[in-house]
C-alpha cells in the first residue's frame, strides 16, 4: 500500500479567523487543521475546475464557425435530445 507523503505548511491567520476556525472545529467535533486541510484542498480543486472552463471556453470561442466547430448535425441531434429529455418524466 502507498503511503502519501505529508507536509507542513504555516499559515498566519488573523485574530478573527484563527477564533472563527477553531470554534468551527470545536461545533464539527473535528480538528482545526484538518477543517483548514480541507479548505485549501476545496480551494485548490475549484481553482482547477476554473481554469480548465476558461480554457474550454477559450478555445471555443477561438474555433467557433471554423471547421473545428461542433459538426450543425451533432449539434442539432444533441439539442433534440436534451429537449426530449427535459418533456419526459424521470
Amino acid at each position: 500500500m502507498e503511503t502519501t507523503k505529508t507536509h507542513n505548511f504555516h499559515v498566519p491567520l488573523s485574530d478573527k479567523l484563527n477564533r472563527e476556525l477553531r470554534a468551527e472545529a470545536k461545533r464539527a467535533g473535528r480538528p482545526a487543521t484538518e477543517l483548514a486541510r480541507e479548505a485549501i484542498e476545496h480551494l485548490v480543486e475549484d481553482r482547477k475546475r476554473e481554469a480548465l472552463h476558461r480554457e474550454i471556453a477559450t478555445y471555443a470561442q477561438a474555433v467557433a464557425g471554423t471547421p473545428q466547430d461542433l459538426d450543425s448535425e451533432l449539434e442539432a441531434a444533441a439539442t433534440s435530445h436534451l429537449l426530449d429529455s427535459e418533456e419526459s418524466p424521470s
